[in-house]
């Protein structure tokens, strides 16, 4: 499970970042809380979801482009960097007592920015930063399995922080998160890439990064599942403070908890992906992963009992974190190097991209049908574009073996 933490690079990166995304999860955490606990408001909840993470829409293929032609190292160096005063502006201004709502969102549309090209830059850094091939999909699901031990721990400290110190001490933990993830990228030894001599046209390099993701056919069907699943699904996330305040009368500690159910069932998805011996099993693994992500979320809507409602939570842990990783090594493993950081901004962006634009119309349609409907139709939406998929799937097979009967025998 830990083969690919013998890439001495792989090793420090993990170890600092095992510090810096606990830091992040207080401060998600925190926001979370803070908004709405401010305002009331469902649709600003939302909305602060939303402007931390839609600049990915449009900025992750964008990214995928510049990142690589340039020196990825020194550019995480520079994003991290970014990312540490985007937090301590943040901490300034709880600590202070300026609860200006319009000042949180508008840090968190900053650190949207920042993170549009820091997440393609982590995802394609990978492939630099372990020693052996073969270890790629090993340190995927490692980095996975640490960003939900993150989300375990994180949540679960931010409930103890908010609940006996106040949100300020979030705020600063995340600020000073960010020193040990310097220093281990500073310590790194990566031999430099040779700098790309071509001027970066950028609508050349979109289509042909779009072009690549069309012809590689499993890419594109993956893609428009997680797409779908971004959009739709995901952002069930956004509702959980109205579960945690309003549906079962809970505090701040109730909220960290339906995270932490989360990410455990998420780590325990991670752990399975990080001790595959083969990719061969890769779609018939997210398959099954969305299909336990659609059937949680909908019982999760109809339940009123606390404990069920954690179960269903830590189920749609699992179920989220098979999904999204496995479409992630596969891309990883699949793409060419000279495409694999176009098809990972693509991947950001029908991921990271679309969360927030669901996250704002999830937001929107509670106010209409209600928070626990809302999350209905969203299992049932999940459900349905499997069903779609396995459909097409199925369908495109069969038609393969009427054309080429031979052929599809042999394989």
């Amino acid at each position: 499970m830990f083969k690919a933490l013998q890439s001495r690079n792989f090793k420090l990166f993990f170890y600092g970042q095992s510090v810096s995304v606990i830091g992040t999860w207080l401060q998600k955490t925190a926001v979370s809380w803070m908004v709405y606990s401010i305002t009331g408001s469902v649709f600003l909840l939302g909305l602060a979801t939303f402007l931390s993470m839609i600049p990915s829409l449009f900025l992750a293929p964008i990214a995928g482009s510049i990142i690589g032609r340039y020196d990825r190292h020194r550019a995480m160096i520079v994003l991290q960097s970014l990312a540490m005063l985007q937090a301590g502006a943040m901490a300034v201004l709880i600590y202070l007592k300026i609860y200006n709502i319009t000042f949180i969102l508008a840090l968190s549309l900053i650190q949207g920015l920042i993170n549009a090209f820091d997440m393609t830059c982590r995802q394609t850094m990978m492939v630099d930063i372990v020693d052996d091939p073969k270890d790629l999909p090993n340190a995927v699901a490692l980095n996975s399995t640490l960003t939900n031990f993150a989300r375990i721990s994180g949540p679960a400290l931010a409930g103890i922080i908010l609940h006996q110190y106040g949100e300020d001490i979030c705020f600063i933990g995340n600020f000073l998160s960010y020193i040990p993830v310097l220093i281990s990228l500073s310590l790194m030894r990566i031999e430099k890439a040779p700098k790309s001599l071509h001027k970066i046209k950028m609508i050349d390099d979109l289509v042909a990064g779009l072009n690549y993701v069309k012809k590689e056919g499993d890419m594109a069907r993956m893609l428009l599942m997680l797409t779908c699943s971004s959009l739709f699904v995901i952002s069930f996330n956004t509702l959980m403070p109205v579960f945690a305040k309003d549906i079962f009368n809970g505090n701040a500690q109730t909220f960290s908890w339906f995270e932490s159910a989360a990410g455990i069932g998420s780590i325990v998805s991670a752990i399975y992906l990080a001790n595959l011996k083969s990719t061969a099993n890769i779609n018939k693994i997210m398959v099954a992963a969305s299909i336990l992500l659609g059937t949680s979320i909908f019982i999760l809507a109809l339940s009123t009992n606390l404990f069920l409602t954690l179960i269903c939570m830590t189920a749609s842990g699992i179920g989220m974190m098979g999904q999204t990783s496995s479409i992630n090594i596969y891309i990883q493993t699949q793409s060419s190097s000279q495409m694999r950081s176009k098809s990972i901004s693509y991947y950001m962006m029908a991921y990271q991209g679309m969360i927030p634009v669901g996250s704002l119309i999830i937001g929107y349609l509670s106010h209409i049908i209600g928070t626990r409907s809302t999350v209905a139709f969203q299992g049932l939406i999940c459900l349905v574009s499997v069903a779609v998929y396995v459909y097409y799937e199925k369908h495109r097979k069969s038609q393969l073996a009427l054309s080429c009967p031979m052929v599809y025998k042999v394989k």
